[in-house]
């Protein structure tokens, strides 16, 4: 038993946060990215369960996608609004062009 402690592997706090990092990053299972590193997935849970930083992952949160909904909705009237100033513009353009004639 004493043997197992002496190879017991020892990681710094930023090597974890970076592996938590990397595992958020991933579209791997904890297990495969274990499997990939040589480090146990229970580890790799208690690293993401102390070190976890939500702002790296999507969040489903009902304002948020009203917001987001709203600023779709802004962004299409702005479209559509460009749409008609340049088909106006164009009408202007070609009447312009053959008075000139």
């Amino acid at each position: 038993m004493s043997e197992q402690r002496e190879t017991r592997q020892r990681y710094n706090e930023e090597f974890k946060r970076q592996t938590v990092k990397y595992i958020q990053e991933q579209t791997k299972t904890v297990t495969e990215i274990g499997e990939e590193l040589n480090i146990p997935a229970k580890t790799l849970h208690s690293w993401l369960a102390k070190y976890r930083q939500f702002e790296d992952e999507p969040i489903i949160n009902t304002e948020k996608v009203w917001e987001q909904e709203r600023i779709i909705k802004e962004q299409n009237q702005q479209i559509d609004d460009l749409k008609e100033e340049l088909a106006i513009l164009k009408k202007a353009v070609h009447i312009f062009s053959n008075s000139k004639k």
